[in-house]
């Protein structure tokens, strides 16, 4: 075989390494989703979200355009809020929990949080309830605290984890109190899916497993979250 030959194999043999060894490494996790619904004549406000599964979709259900978190920007920008989005979410996932990919949702804000964000928002987690409280109370301060250091002109909105059902585990309302003080504490809004009974009484929003949302229940998130992202985002004139 001529020098030339054998260059070019090695070359070729490079390529293909180099290929292969980047499409591993991108499997490790996702990139964050973006989205945005912004007509020619308008400049879109920029917001991130962190979520589980009942954002990352599971399965076959809410994917796509059927993610509650698509629904919700089509429903603003049908109200004229132009929305840039980056979603980073993924099943398993929690502040003090790693998820499918092998995040917590402090990977997953430094991957989706931009410094012009408007907006940030935490949504989740159940998969943090056998974390030891003064360990998740830490993560979620440290992940909060990265959010604001990203994104210091964002505000932050903190949304607790839903029970499909009216028996909620002693170690979810625990999870629901460690966000609820620690969004107090950097002054970001909490809401409390718990106390207002998501899901409650809705078995028709909840898949077979009794724990992710189907499709509809993706509409029922977004019709439950749009008006609170909207109430978060700045006025524009």
């Amino acid at each position: 075989m001529s020098r030339v030959m054998t260059f070019a194999v090695s070359l070729v043999a490079v390529v293909v390494a180099t290929v292969v060894g980047t499409g591993y490494l991108a499997r490790d996790h996702e990139s964050p989703r973006h989205f945005e619904t912004v007509p020619l004549s308008a400049s879109p406000i920029r917001i991130a979200v962190i979520g589980d599964s009942y954002t990352a979709g599971y399965e076959n259900t809410g994917r796509g355009a059927a993610n509650w978190t698509e629904r919700a920007w089509r429903t603003l920008a049908g109200r004229g809020v132009y929305i840039a989005a980056d979603v980073a979410a993924e099943g398993g996932a929690g502040y003090g929990v790693r998820g499918n990919r092998g995040g917590l949702y402090g990977d997953l804000t430094s991957r989706a949080v931009q410094p012009d964000d408007a907006l940030v928002v935490f949504f989740g987690s159940r998969n943090d309830q056998d974390v030891e409280p003064g360990e998740l109370t830490r993560l979620v301060a440290d992940t909060l605290g990265l959010a604001r250091r990203i994104a210091p002109g964002a505000r932050l909105l903190v949304i607790g984890p839903p029970w499909p059902t009216s028996d909620i585990p002693g170690n979810v309302w625990r999870v629901r109190d460690v966000l609820s003080n620690e969004a107090r504490f950097v002054g970001a809004d909490f809401v409390d899916p718990l106390a207002e009974g998501w899901f409650v009484g809705r078995p028709d929003l909840i898949g077979p497993d009794g724990v992710h949302p189907t499709d509809a229940g993706h509409v029922y998130m977004a019709d439950k979250i749009a008006p609170l992202i909207a109430g978060q985002l700045p006025k524009r004139t």
